[in-house]
């Protein structure tokens, strides 16, 4: 069924996503961080809480799950994982849950935190979806704080292997300093000089620059790249030595990035 999806903004960057049918008025949110802006938003557009999905532990993803609660009794879905005591159905790779008419697939994607999942689903009539948390960005990825390089890697392939018109709900408006960063490590990319300057104008206009698809991001996006021999011959001449392995060639435009 078709989704309509509000753009919650909380705090300084972040994004919470409210979704529900058209025609019902059952809204589920995911990562709700903060519980005020989603009950505003509840309110704002006539919505009843049905469900709040979870892709990991850090607080500015959990923060409003115990005042949500307090109101509204639904279930939480998300991780396996000891530091959300909230959790009431604990989600894997490979399982499905159907929410607002559609079901949601769920990918495990470790590297940011080692509990971390994404919901993706392919509502009627619309291109895909995919709620990825903190793990890929517009133009970016997530730190790595929990989990390893390789683990990254493969959780950005496992997301890469997605059709190309995914969208992609990130819950980060880190958009412009990703792509001044991705300017730094491919500064002849006209893909990139093009995005640049309709994000641009979108941040000048109030507009978020989230969702991406998922084709904008393989041609933009470092962390989908590093396969490729410009990210290698880059990753290469920042640490002066030869790297070839594409986890090698992450872990360094990673390791660039965390102090760019």
């Amino acid at each position: 069924m078709p989704l309509v999806i509000h753009t919650i903004p909380a705090f300084e960057d972040n994004y919470l996503w409210l979704f529900h049918q058209a025609d019902k008025r059952a809204a589920f949110v995911v990562d709700p961080g903060d519980a005020q802006p989603v009950i505003n938003c509840l309110k704002a557009h006539d919505l009843e809480l049905a469900g709040i999905l979870i892709t990991h532990h850090h607080p500015d993803h959990t923060g409003g799950i115990k005042a949500l609660l307090a109101n509204h009794n639904v279930p939480v879905y998300g991780p396996d994982s000891v530091n959300i005591p909230q959790i009431n159905h604990r989600l894997y790779e490979g399982d499905s849950i159907n929410l607002a008419g559609n079901n949601f697939s769920v990918l495990e994607i470790p590297g940011h935190t080692l509990d971390h999942i994404a919901y993706t689903t392919s509502p009627e009539g619309e291109s895909p979806l995919v709620f990825c948390g903190d793990t890929l960005f517009t133009a970016g990825c997530g730190r790595i704080f929990e989990g390893s390089a390789e683990q990254m890697y493969q959780s950005l392939q496992k997301l890469a292997a997605l059709p190309d018109a995914t969208r992609i709900y990130c819950a980060h408006e880190y958009t412009l300093s990703n792509l001044a960063f991705a300017t730094t490590v491919e500064p002849s990319s006209q893909a990139l000089k093009n995005k640049v300057a309709a994000d641009e104008k979108k941040r000048e206009l109030g507009q978020p620059t989230v969702p991406s698809t998922l084709a904008i991001e393989r041609e933009t996006n470092p962390f989908l790249r590093c396969h490729l021999p410009s990210l290698a011959l880059a990753a290469s001449q920042h640490t002066d030595r030869k790297l070839n392995d594409p986890v090698e060639v992450m872990r360094e435009i990673r390791l660039w990035k965390d102090t760019f």
